[in-house]
């Protein structure tokens, strides 16, 4: 992890969750991570999209961003069960999760429609979390660099060099994710540096250098120092571990401490 780029750690909440215990974690999440989260560390936390604006104006008062798990790549119209993005910063997000392996393989998002959200999150001042990752039939067949890589260049294909720059990039392979397997810390750095030479190719070094990317695909507490001490891992979008108080505050503490390290 470079010291200059500020880690980020983001919990994805999926579809889970009552109202009373989405509300329970994030006033214990607010109150736990309130002397770190913002300043050594970014937080943030994406709710389904029904408890946005409650879990938003619930941590108003900490550092703990709200983060969008979906939006829609047209501003408005007909488009039933979509949410804009003049929507999703109406009721308080700062960022938005686009192409997360479940769209893609489950709902059928292209990368088409990924680089679109990227461009429209961008317009309105959404920050895009853009996740790329390979299937485990990919992995075997050694074509894991060239589908990360080629979402990668989509993704940030209608973007300018500044706003790549703010931008959040995470690899979560497909065959990590709820499956309790984790890449390696070796493998995930393998990908990671792989992405952050596209970007110097796509922009420039000083623009990579400055891409946090993030590492997805069971991360949790036991496996979290492994992952974040590589060079080019920033933080991590976490899934099932950040429903639970201790296991997402253990994450960003191990994350934050090892910044500080550095």
């Amino acid at each position: 992890m470079s010291i200059n780029r500020k880690p980020i750690v983001v919990g994805n909440w999926k579809m889970n969750l009552s109202l009373s215990e989405a509300t329970g974690l994030a006033y214990e999440l607010s109150e736990q991570l309130e002397d770190i989260a913002g300043v050594d560390i970014d937080v943030g936390i994406a709710p389904s999209t029904p408890f946005l604006s409650i879990i938003a104006a619930i941590c108003d008062e900490s550092a703990i961003g709200i983060s969008a798990q979906h939006m829609s790549a047209h501003l408005s119209g007909a488009h039933t069960g979509e949410s804009s993005v003049q929507q999703l910063l109406d009721v308080g997000c700062q960022y938005v999760i686009l192409g997360h392996s479940e769209r893609r393989h489950v709902y059928g998002e292209s990368d088409e429609q990924i680089a679109q959200c990227a461009r429209l999150a961008h317009d309105l001042g959404l920050i895009p979390i853009l996740c790329v990752g390979e299937t485990l039939q990919q992995r075997e067949a050694n074509q894991t660099l060239d589908v990360v890589l080629k979402q990668v260049s989509s993704a940030f294909s209608q973007l300018t060099a500044d706003e790549a720059s703010r931008s959040i990039c995470a690899y979560e392979p497909v065959w990590a994710i709820g499956t309790g397997h984790t890449a390696s810390p070796e493998q995930a750095q393998e990908v990671h540096a792989a992405i952050r030479k596209h970007l110097s190719e796509l922009y420039s070094v000083a623009i990579a250098d400055s891409v946090r990317l993030q590492y997805g695909g069971s991360v949790k507490p036991e496996n979290a120092e492994g992952l974040m001490s590589q060079p080019d891992i920033d933080g991590a979008l976490v899934g099932g571990a950040s429903l639970k108080v201790n296991s997402f505050n253990s994450i960003v503490q191990i994350t934050s401490k090892l910044i500080s390290q550095t």
